[in-house]
């Protein structure tokens, strides 16, 4: 069923999805949690810096897509996996499955850990519950597991779901999140009172600070910050935390393996139309990262935390226009971790059941043993930023440089383009850089973390 089917199957089925829904839809599947660290990676890499990486990872994306659209057009397949097979037989597919695999278990369990990490916060704001008592509806970890058995696993049990179901909820939150990013610019002050709990004490949440007394005053209930040396913008920064920018980056542009599905849906579907869409996504999402990024890091400066959402709680916990864009942000990412789940098991099911027709008792295992091993890792792993840079720093450089490159090379025969011509030899500089960025991002990481120097002050 897997390998011969889709060709014909492809060809055969008429897209209606108009020009605008597909921008929607693209843009959609490139919006992800990644906003939410974007302001970070401007803290450590500076305004200037991060707008020319940012600019290069969005223009090397529109490249990929180029290479990945001609690929598929000259074999008629329209499923990431099966270019695979096409290029280099079963191992081919197995590395695009393995791929999409680990890329969607990245992105899930950074969805969740935004759950781990926000209800809770979100919770103790509605019910005005003292932050130090130790209620198990306060444990994020008994809380993400009731919301995965609870919201995730029957939505992950639907034998289909319409594609990009919910994503126009997801966006619409981030869009939310993003206004009031650049609303609150305006209103908070550098440096920016922190919000402590009654009776004049530092509650815990701020404890990140090391407010000494020296550097701060307590007035009702404010601690307010003398201290203003990081009320600065810088343009370029380098420290240990700037190697998770890149990574952090690639992660954000990753919509390749939607990309072709999008591209079977279009109506009029030509290769130049669909470069159009995504041209235009990937543009409209590059201006709301950089806006997102820049009027988070003027808000805060050298104070901006991993997730953005966690320093604005800091200054006041019960704001309610953060406390709409928290229950946005959990409703939106809760109801993706269904679609983007069902990607992974598509590819698990290309890799190892291929041959077999659909089995129910399947489908539930594998929802079941994916929910619960992402459980583990968002109960255990100790930072959202380890999830992306890991992720960002292995699976993003295949699915967006190595394997469009690679594929292209293997599929357009070499009468009409032999080895040496340009496009060819472009394509392999460019998996070239894609190997050189996964080595350098991994290897920045590791010495991060032996160093012991991984952002202990960001931590949640």
């Amino acid at each position: 069923c897997a390998e011969n089917v889709p060709r014909p199957r492809n060809y055969l089925f008429e897209g209606k999805t108009s020009f605008g829904m597909s921008v929607f839809n693209l843009g959609n599947a490139i919006m992800g949690s990644g906003i939410l660290g974007l302001a970070y990676a401007m803290a450590n890499t500076g305004i200037l810096l991060f707008l020319f990486l940012l600019t290069v990872v969005a223009v090397l994306s529109c490249y990929s897509i180029h290479l990945l659209l001609k690929s598929s057009g000259i074999v008629g397949i329209r499923a990431y996996e099966q270019l695979g097979y096409r290029a280099f037989g079963t191992p081919g597919k197995m590395a695009a499955g393995i791929a999409i695999t680990l890329q969607n278990i990245g992105a899930m369990s950074s969805y969740l850990y935004i759950v781990k990490s926000e209800f809770p916060l979100v919770i103790q704001a509605f019910s005005r519950a003292d932050p130090t008592a130790d209620l198990w509806y306060l444990n994020g970890n008994y809380l993400v597991v009731m919301v995965s058995i609870g919201v995730i696993l029957p939505l992950a049990l639907m034998k289909q779901l319409g594609y990009l179901g919910y994503t126009s909820g997801f966006s619409l939150s981030c869009m939310v999140f993003f206004l009031s990013v650049i609303y609150k610019k305006f209103q908070i002050p550098c440096p920016f009172e922190e919000f402590s709990a009654a009776n004049h004490t530092v509650s815990h949440q701020d404890i990140h600070l090391n407010i000494t007394d020296n550097h701060a005053t307590h007035d009702n209930g404010l601690v307010h910050e003398m201290d203003d040396s990081h009320c600065g913008a810088r343009m370029f920064t380098m420290n240990s935390q700037t190697a998770y920018t890149i990574p952090i980056l690639a992660f954000a542009f990753v919509c390749h393996p939607e990309v072709l599905p999008i591209y079977t849906e279009l109506r009029n579907p030509t290769q130049r139309r669909m470069q159009h869409v995504s041209n235009l996504s990937i543009l409209v999402m590059y201006t709301m990262y950089f806006l997102a990024a820049l009027f988070g890091y003027l808000t805060f400066y050298g104070k901006t935390e991993t997730e953005l959402l966690h320093t604005y709680s800091r200054i006041d916990p019960y704001d309610t226009l953060i406390l709409c864009v928290r229950l946005a942000v959990l409703t939106a990412v809760t109801l993706t971790v269904p679609i983007v789940l069902f990607p992974v098991r598509r590819a698990l099911n290309q890799m190892f059941f291929a041959s077999k027709s659909f089995n129910w008792l399947r489908h539930v295992a594998i929802a079941v043993t994916l929910l619960s091993f992402i459980n583990m890792l968002v109960i255990f792993a100790p930072n959202i930023l380890g999830i992306f840079g890991i992720i960002g720093a292995t699976s993003a450089p295949c699915l967006i440089f190595i394997f469009p490159a690679i594929f292209y090379i293997r599929i357009v025969p070499k009468e009409q383009e032999p080895m040496h011509s340009i496009p060819k030899i472009l394509a392999a500089c460019f998996a070239g850089l894609g190997v050189a960025f996964m080595i350098m991002s991994l290897s920045f990481i590791i010495i991060d973390w032996t160093t012991g120097s991984s952002n202990s002050g960001g931590g949640h």
